[in-house]
C-alpha cells in the first residue's frame, strides 16, 4: 500500500498559480493576504485576461494545472461567459476578469490594504 502525498500547503498552491498566471500571460495579477482577516480562504487573487476567451482560457488552464500537481478538484463559476471567472481551490480563491469588468466590480478594493501584494512588488 502506498503513502498518499501530503496534502499542499496554502503557500505552495499560491506559488503554483501565480506561476500558471504568469505562464498564461494574465495580467495585474494582485495578491491578497486573507489570513487573519476572513475565515474563507488564505489567499486572494486577482488578474486579468485581454478578452473573453483568454479570461476561460486562463482559468481552464489553473484549473487543469492544480488538478494534475496536486489533486485539487476546483470550483469554478462564470466560464461559460467569461467576463469574470470564479476559481475556489479552497485555500486561495481566483479572480479573473475582463479588464472592463474587473473596472466595474472593483473587488479587490473591498479587501486591498497593507496586505495586497501587486505583482511587481512580489519577491
Amino acid at each position: 500500500m502506498s503513502a498518499t502525498p501530503a496534502e499542499p500547503t496554502s503557500q505552495k498552491v499560491l506559488e503554483r498559480i501565480l506561476a500558471s498566471l504568469e505562464d498564461d500571460k494574465a495580467e495585474d495579477i494582485v495578491t491578497i493576504d486573507l489570513r487573519g482577516k476572513s475565515a474563507m480562504a488564505d489567499h486572494m487573487i486577482v488578474c486579468s485576461g485581454r478578452s473573453s476567451r483568454q479570461v476561460a482560457a486562463i482559468s481552464e488552464k489553473l484549473t487543469d494545472n492544480l488538478k494534475q500537481d496536486f489533486g485539487i478538484i476546483s470550483k469554478l463559476e462564470g466560464k461559460d461567459q467569461g467576463d469574470w471567472v470564479l476559481i475556489d481551490t479552497g485555500d486561495v480563491i481566483v479572480h479573473v476578469f475582463r479588464p472592463e469588468v474587473r473596472e466595474f466590480y472593483q473587488i479587490e478594493k473591498m479587501w486591498m490594504d497593507t496586505h495586497a501584494v501587486p505583482k511587481t512588488a512580489r519577491t
